[in-house]
């Protein structure tokens, strides 16, 4: 059986995870997003991640705000990345997405690179029952969370100066 406090990001993560930069065209990342049927893109500039682009900000800050074939991802991104590491708990990473109220977090290896992107998903289906029927090892907020996906609110805009 698992505990929780134990096992690790890298253990339930989808590795390998596709990424856009910054100046692709919004329609670039929109097609990408179909294509592998993801809801969100990592934004890294070379190496370096520097955001995040959703689906949603495609449909609120990019569709609806400007034509949408002259829009770069730099412009609808939510930067300042809420992400975890390859060598955290399971139980941290349901933290983080619980305290930030995101559904994923990218997740990097110590040396600061993208290695892959953990869901709440990916915490519900890839823990044994043990993890998730006991609330990830005794956080009953969590154990909410992981219950009722469909019922965590979209990630918020942040502002990388109130963080």
């Amino acid at each position: 059986m698992h505990n929780a406090s134990r096992l690790l990001v890298r253990n339930v993560m989808t590795p390998q995870v596709e990424a856009v930069d910054p100046r692709e065209k919004l329609s670039e990342a929109a097609r990408k997003m179909r294509d592998l049927d993801v809801g969100s893109l990592p934004v890294r500039l070379g190496e370096r991640l520097i955001g995040i682009v959703t689906d949603r900000d495609i449909a609120v800050r990019g569709v609806a705000g400007e034509a949408a074939e002259d829009v770069r991802v730099e412009s609808i991104m939510s930067p300042g990345v809420v992400m975890c590491y390859e060598d955290q708990s399971v139980l941290e990473a349901a933290v983080i997405m619980l305290e930030e109220k995101v559904r994923q977090l990218p997740v990097l290896n110590r040396e600061k690179q993208l290695v892959g992107i953990v869901s709440l998903g990916d915490l519900a289906v890839r823990t044994d029952s043990t993890v998730s029927g006991q609330g990830l090892n005794g956080a009953p907020e969590v154990n909410s969370l992981l219950e009722r996906p469909e019922e965590t609110p979209p990630p918020q805009d942040r502002d990388e100066s109130s963080r």
